[in-house]
């Protein structure tokens, strides 16, 4: 049986997904570099795979359901450190709670604003609105102030890669060294994708990170429509 006839059959998407996201850890384990985005590496290894054996990505998602039946699990395993750190999260729950509501409001305004600003349209920029959330919550977000769900998972998705690669030479030059600071700016900025890139860190900012996903997806939630209205002008 040659490749191409096994490009069709669900079975082989499934482990090559995590042959290429595993490469991109072994990759990144080597050369101790941001760039090298284990997600990254896995999206573009994937892409051209489907590009090469002509497989439509409703083929690929269809094959790979179990991946992203996954997720959901995941995230709720953030809950782990979570427990774990619970002296932490009690001590500095106040101002977590504040740098979360200024992370939501810079995090929304500033995409929403920068679309605008480099001409996009309206549409654009309201699909760009909740950008820093994690995806189902951004995409969710997304229809009910008027944007595209598809773009917003895009901008969802590259959102999180661009910020698990430039948070450790951002925080590196700001000389912040804080973990709690950490995670609260991987999962506020990131969402999911940049809250993996602080786990390796320890228990502490693995736990801030899951607080600053889930909180930051809740307080966004009750503000975009809010923002939507204030920018309906504009």
């Amino acid at each position: 049986m040659t490749l191409l006839t096994l490009s069709t059959e669900p079975l082989l998407w499934l482990p090559l997904t995590i042959l290429f996201y595993l490469a991109g850890v072994w990759l990144q384990r080597r050369t101790r570099s941001p760039l090298a985005n284990p997600t990254l590496i896995g999206i573009v290894l994937v892409g051209i795979a489907l590009w090469l054996l002509h497989v439509s990505y409703a083929q690929y998602f269809s094959a790979v359901q179990l991946l992203h039946f996954l997720l959901g699990p995941a995230t709720v395993a953030l809950a782990i450190p979570m427990v774990q750190s619970l002296e932490h999260l009690r001590r500095g729950l106040l101002p977590t709670l504040v740098a979360l509501l200024a992370g939501s409001i810079t995090g929304a305004v500033s995409a929403y604003a920068l679309a605008r600003l480099c001409g996009g349209s309206r549409f654009l920029a309201l699909s760009m609105l909740p950008k820093s959330l994690t995806t189902p919550i951004a995409m969710g977000v997304s229809d009910t102030i008027g944007g595209s769900a598809s773009l917003t998972a895009v901008f969802a998705i590259l959102a999180g890669i661009l910020t698990a690669i430039a948070l450790p030479m951002l925080l590196k030059t700001l000389r912040v060294r804080h973990l709690a600071a950490t995670g609260l700016a991987a999962g506020t900025a990131g969402s999911g994708i940049a809250a993996a890139s602080v786990i390796p860190l320890g228990p502490v900012p693995a736990a801030f990170a899951g607080i600053a996903i889930g909180v930051n997806g809740l307080m966004t939630a009750l503000l975009a429509p809010v923002l939507a209205r204030i920018f309906a002008h504009w």
